[in-house]
């Protein structure tokens, strides 16, 4: 117990004095090194977190709920003799550490606190209360990136526990930012959390009917460099093809920097999907009910049912756009037997919903039930659309900014300037290095084969 004691009492020094000199590099170390003498001394990590402040500790501090979450998640055999942590307890505790911990150490342990909330997660989800940790995530993201365009692996996290508690809103502001650069938290960050968050991010923004960003955040997952088909991908790819045909009315071609493992194997993969898409260009809703109707079962299995009933409605629409071209005016009893509605109440239905999203320009004649179909009324002269335009141009003169200061980094970026030479580490030849490299500009190296 002595033993015990003296080591508890010189890890509780270390941590302060260390701290005390703001020498995070060595208390980082330090801690690395901790594990075991925490482990054994289990039953007293409450009392310790007590001597320790957790602003002032904050590496010390995370250094011991990291032992915790490992003890919480060995197995009875492993965990003999220990003493195992209240998971609701543990749960509380590093919520209120991550609402006051200090942003500057812990971005000196990036890993270690990715990790942590990585954990944090887990555990919530396997409690089955994510709402929990929607707030601490949130607060998390926004002291461990650099910069908010800056993605870390704790950004999917967020993203899991706002669908799985259906509160979506809290994740907007993180998707709403084009990311230009990965934190690569001491080699913690790897392809499966950059697929995550596309692969989330497409969903929320679809659930908020997103579409354009959804689509844009299918395709990064799907384009992102490979040598394998994750099962993310998969998904991101049958997702893919139904936002396409809800927004454009047909699939979109991926681009031609896709990796050909991609083009090879999804394709294949996804049958149902691209059935799907095949019938729905023959512009015939009852056919397209039918193969939605047949794959029924794997639809819901896949969580894609809502999303396959909402292609079905933009083929409607579709048809009745194609209609404003060929007709001026249209009876509703005509539209109805054209579009293959069920009845005049739902042409009519469709048709306001239509005019009130600006899909269509029309009006409807209540006297003899004719839909007169009218041009665009916009002449592109109003100051809503100067300042539309220069918007746009802004964003284009930004983007042209960041791809500029992005290629002077990898110019001089050694690594790169060894390869471009020809000159490779003695070691692996410069893969190592390379890779590293790649992953810190926001370039992952390698995507695994997983199952999500």
């Amino acid at each position: 117990m002595a033993v015990m004691a003296s080591s508890l009492e010189h890890f509780v020094n270390s941590v302060r004095n260390l701290s005390g000199e703001g020498n995070w590099r060595e208390l980082y170390e330090f801690l690395g090194k901790s594990p075991d003498v925490l482990m054994r001394n289990s039953e007293h990590l409450d009392t310790v977190l007590d001597t320790l402040d957790p602003q002032l500790h904050s590496l010390g501090v995370l250094a011991i709920y990291m032992v915790k979450f490992m003890i919480l998640s060995q197995n009875a055999t492993q965990n003999q003799g220990l003493q195992v942590p209240d998971p609701e307890i543990l749960i509380t505790q590093v919520s209120q550490f991550i609402a006051v911990c200090n942003g500057e150490q812990i971005r000196c342990a990036p890993d270690s606190f990715a990790e942590l909330c990585n954990q944090f997660t887990q555990c919530l989800v396997d409690k089955g209360t994510p709402a929990k940790g929607i707030a601490p995530l949130t607060k998390a993201i926004l002291k461990a990136r650099m910069h908010e365009t800056q993605l870390t692996s704790i950004h999917a996290n967020l993203l899991q526990l706002c669908l799985m508690a259906q509160n979506l809103k809290p994740s907007l502001q993180f998707l709403n930012i084009d990311i230009s650069e990965i934190n690569s938290e001491n080699g913690y960050f790897d392809a499966k959390h950059f697929l995550l968050y596309y692969y989330y991010g497409g969903i929320v923004n679809m659930a908020v009917k997103n579409f354009d960003r959804a689509l844009y955040f299918f395709e990064v997952a799907l384009t992102t460099p490979s040598s394998a088909v994750s099962h993310i991908m998969l998904e991101s790819y049958k997702k893919y093809i139904l936002v396409s045909l809800l927004l454009h009315g047909k699939v979109s071609s991926l681009p031609k920097y896709t990796s050909q493992v991609v083009n090879r194997l999804l394709k294949p993969m996804s049958a149902i999907y691209h059935e799907i898409a095949t019938v729905f260009a023959t512009n015939k809703p009852s056919s397209l009910d039918q193969v939605v109707q047949k794959h029924r079962e794997v639809l819901v299995r896949e969580n894609n049912w809502g999303l396959a009933k909402q292609v079905q409605q933009s083929l409607y629409k579709k048809i009745i756009q194609r209609l404003t071209q060929t007709f001026l005016t249209l009876s509703l009893n005509d539209m109805a037997l054209r579009v293959q509605l069920p009845s005049v109440v739902e042409a009519e239905k469709l048709v306001l919903t239509m005019i009130q999203e600006g899909e269509i320009y029309a009006s409807i004649s209540q006297k003899d039930g004719m839909v007169l179909f009218h041009d665009n009324p916009d002449k592109y002269d109003s100051t809503c659309t100067v300042e539309r335009i220069q918007k746009e141009v802004n964003t284009c003169i930004e983007l042209d900014m960041q791809v500029q200061r992005m290629e002077e980094v990898i110019c001089t970026n050694p690594v790169f300037v060894k390869k471009a030479s020809g000159v490779m580490d003695e070691d692996d030849g410069g893969r190592s290095s390379a890779a590293s490299a790649a992953l810190q500009a926001g370039v992952p190296s390698k995507i695994p084969s997983f199952s999500m």
